[in-house]
């Protein structure tokens, strides 16, 4: 019954990564986890940097609490996400005067 309902709570350790240098702005973060990240899975990285200053990397250790959905609530993600996608697809076309 677990298995449906319930979240289990998971730490891991994780790599992340910023950079903002002229070739690319971006930041990553790796988990060292045994499983895959799936629909309705949240991921929170603890004491992780926000930045760094211009022209920098910077790689750093931390820690990931990763709280795994339930069966129903992983449905349920995968449903939802279904619709929100479709919003993307709303695309209008104007008429725009010069002046």
């Amino acid at each position: 019954m677990s298995a449906w309902f319930g979240r289990r709570i998971v730490d891991v350790p994780c790599t992340v990564e910023i950079e903002q240098t002229p070739e690319t702005l971006h930041a990553h973060v790796t988990l060292d986890a045994t499983f895959e990240i799936e629909p309705g899975d949240e991921v929170q990285v603890h004491d992780a940097p926000t930045s760094v200053p211009y022209g920098e990397r910077l790689v750093v250790r931390r820690t990931a609490t990763v709280t795994r959905a339930g069966t129903l609530e992983r449905l349920w993600t995968k449903f939802a996400g279904n619709f929100e996608l479709t919003e993307l697809y709303e695309v209008s076309f104007s008429e725009r005067r010069r002046l």
